[in-house]
């Protein structure tokens, strides 16, 4: 095996900053969908006039849509980053998820082309989707192929903290673009600028990226001459790698994101929903939280370090089934519930309780994904690791994470109990724990010779 330069101290802060950046902009990119469909401005935009209802689920069913083609993203890109590298494969995904937000920001309404519309939105969420299944695998591959021996959590928490931080981009974004524009303006075309942003999120991401170097990992493989020559088949024929996927989608993956999106996109429309909050106070609370929550990432990826990828997401995900349904009532009492008129304002002592629940709620989601970047990427061999890692966790996170908000709304709705929506997460996650107490081993750590 030829041998590679170790990447120094700058170059692992420069892998560090362009990856957990570009990581913040793809998610951005991808979750300003669902922070608008939660204030009600795309339903009214781009779907047919009339019953609201009906319009947000549609709205949150072009949600889901991205989701779905997640996998198919990370089949197509983890081919390539295992055959042509790390690098240059995301390079290519941020540059599709730019344009194709940047599309949804130029799109005409249902009123100005009628079906046309909600048809071309759903090309831009495909777009998107196929862009994010093979961002999040290189970015977290990339990182933990760069980390030192024995930091290979704490380092990839950082990837794991920008998917929270393209969430709290994405509401300060439309925070701050509201309150510059006004009500009035917002509502006639304002609301266009947070995807058309999207434009100089791209333009930093690729400056920053197109300075990186391949991972040592990867150069090292492909100079001794051992890349994968058909990856994507080799992650379902490599010994035991057929139990490792599973576990990856179904202790891992489906887990951490249902815990995830009820942590915030959940609590962000239960406040403004059956809470009957102000918008744009549940907004700034929530993005409160979820800024306070994101010790508890750091955290958990460097204790993962010391005691093992396993522990903290399965202490995680128990504690969640303790814990969901009293935050949630916690954060409901606080905020009335819901017995206040439409648009109230909390109180401080209740505006303290809720960011208390929050907190809760974001620490469950730290113990529980703060290490997942650097378990899934020390699971499988580096030769199909972008493909092994980047399939289950988008299968996993696409489907029954993309899913929830649409299914716990259902659930809502159908039982009239604001609520009832979080059995949805609770089965998932009580599958997560199980699969995971049963199927998980302790990968060994990356180091540069495959």
């Amino acid at each position: 095996m030829a041998t590679t330069p170790e990447p120094t101290k700058a170059d692992i802060r420069l892998v560090i900053a362009a990856s957990a950046l570009g990581t913040v902009f793809e998610w951005y990119d991808f979750f300003i969908w669902g922070t608008l469909t939660a204030s009600g401005i795309l339903q009214r935009s781009f779907f047919r006039p009339g019953d609201q209802s009906v319009a947000t689920l549609l709205a949150w069913a072009t949600f889901a849509v991205g989701f779905a083609f997640r996998p198919l993203g990370a089949m197509v890109f983890g081919y390539l980053g295992d055959k042509l590298g790390r690098k240059y494969t995301f390079l290519v995904t941020i540059t599709l998820m730019g344009v194709a937000t940047a599309g949804i920001g130029v799109a005409p309404t249902y009123t100005a082309i009628g079906w046309a519309a909600p048809a071309l939105i759903l090309l831009c969420r495909v777009a998107q989707g196929l862009a994010l299944g093979g961002e999040y695998g290189g970015a977290a591959i990339y990182v933990a192929e760069h980390a030192p021996q024995g930091r290979a959590g704490l380092y990839t928490s950082f990837i794991q903290a920008g998917v929270v931080g393209g969430f709290i981009l994405s509401l300060a974004v439309v925070l701050v673009t509201k309150a510059s524009a006004g009500a009035d303006a917002w509502a006639t075309g304002w609301w266009r600028f947070p995807f058309l942003f999207s434009l100089l999120l791209l333009a930093v991401s690729l400056w920053m990226r197109l300075k990186l170097s391949e991972s040592p990992v990867f150069r090292a493989m492909r100079a001794a001459g051992e890349a994968a020559v058909n990856p994507f088949r080799e992650s379902f024929t490599w010994p035991g790698n057929v139990r490792r996927l599973l576990v990856a989608l179904f202790g891992i993956a489906a887990g951490l994101t249902v815990i995830w999106y009820t942590a915030l996109f959940s609590a962000l429309t239960f406040l403004t929903g059956p809470m009957h909050m102000d918008e744009r106070a549940a907004q700034l609370i929530v993005a409160a939280g979820a800024l306070a929550g994101l010790v508890f990432y750091f955290l958990t990826g460097a204790w993962s370090d010391r005691v093992g990828r396993k522990r903290p997401i399965v202490i995680g995900y128990a504690l969640t089934l303790v814990l969901l349904f009293p935050l949630f009532h916690l954060i409901g009492h606080a905020a009335g519930d819901g017995a206040g008129a439409p648009g109230q304002v909390p109180g401080a002592g209740a505006v303290a309780l809720i960011l208390f629940g929050i907190l809760g709620l974001m620490a469950l989601s730290g113990l529980s994904y703060g290490s997942v970047a650097a378990l899934l990427a020390e699971m499988f061999p580096p030769r199909i690791r972008y493909s092994s890692l980047s399939i289950p966790y988008h299968f996993g996170t696409g489907y029954f994470g993309g899913f929830l908000p649409l299914i716990s709304t259902a659930i809502v709705k159908g039982t009239h109990d604001p609520y009832a929506g979080l059995w949805y997460t609770e089965a998932v996650v009580a599958m997560a724990l199980a699969v995971t107490w049963w199927g998980l081993a302790e990968p060994p750590a990356i180091t540069a010779a495959p």
